[in-house]
């Protein structure tokens, strides 16, 4: 005859239960880390942003005073115009065509085509600063061929605000194209266009803004720096951290008091 007794908690501890009690804290207190950590990124990337829209309602800049702000060392001026980043700034020049590229594959209100980038020196000092002019559809059926975009000649005055470099997307290394064979590129690099060039070009652009003109739109889209992203990393982070501590209080401890164990009868 058999009996069935319940095993009380505490009995039969072996090195199994002790191996998934270590392995489920580590695992607790690893996602839990990685959930605060995406909270960290979050509240800095929120700091950013107000920061940039701190920078956007301040008054405009023109050349000199920009220029007043930024020492003549190039390594210092990159590091301290980071905070002028999104200043909106109002500056008079020339534009140098020779030098306008064309970045493909780039997206405007859901539609593909060219972002313009066209050096402007300034009036003051002489100095180069690249400028996002705006975009422009390309042509499907002749992928080589240049859309219409107008520059003037002579003194010109624009508004925009600073920005950096433009973004750049995936490339394989054959359809990469030589610097200067194309005005067509994929990708620029200010500092191997300042050698393709040899022109003293700024470490930062300028992204110009105000309505459409000279054949380019200015529809540009708001930063997104993720913040949403961060905060839905963090939410899946601490539920797994809450399902690892759940599983384990069900499979270790409360089945101990609930699993019947069988004996043999005395």
């Amino acid at each position: 005859m058999r009996e069935i007794v319940t095993s009380l908690p505490g009995q039969r501890l072996g090195g199994r239960f002790w191996l998934i009690t270590l392995a489920a804290v580590c695992g607790v207190v690893l996602t839990l880390a990685l959930g605060r950590w995406q909270l960290g990124r979050a509240a800095q990337k929120e700091a950013l942003q107000a920061a940039m829209a701190k920078q956007a309602a301040l008054p405009a800049l023109d050349g000199n005073q920009l220029f007043a702000h930024l020492p003549q060392d190039a390594q210092r001026a990159r590091a301290q115009v980071e905070p002028l980043l999104y200043r909106s700034v109002v500056l008079t020049g020339r534009w140098l065509p020779a030098h306008t590229v064309y970045l493909d594959n780039r997206q405007m209100q859901g539609r593909p085509g060219f972002f313009v980038c066209t050096p402007l020196q300034l009036e003051p000092g002489g100095a180069v600063v690249l400028v996002q002019r705006g975009w422009v559809p390309r042509n499907f059926e002749a992928r080589t061929q240049l859309p219409p975009v107008q520059t003037p000649a002579g003194w010109v005055r624009i508004e925009g605000r600073l920005a950096p470099p433009p973004s750049s997307l995936l490339e394989f290394g054959h359809s990469a194209a030589a610097p200067g064979s194309s005005p067509i590129r994929q990708n620029l690099d200010l500092a191997a266009f300042r050698s393709e060039t040899g022109l003293p070009l700024a470490d930062w652009t300028v992204l110009q803004t105000g309505p459409a003109s000279e054949g380019l739109l200015r529809d540009w889209p708001p930063v997104a720096l993720g913040i949403e992203k961060h905060y839905g990393y963090a939410l899946q982070w601490f539920g797994l951290s809450g399902l690892i501590a759940l599983l384990y209080v069900w499979f270790q401890i409360v089945r101990r008091f609930l699993r019947p164990r069988t004996q043999p009868a005395a």
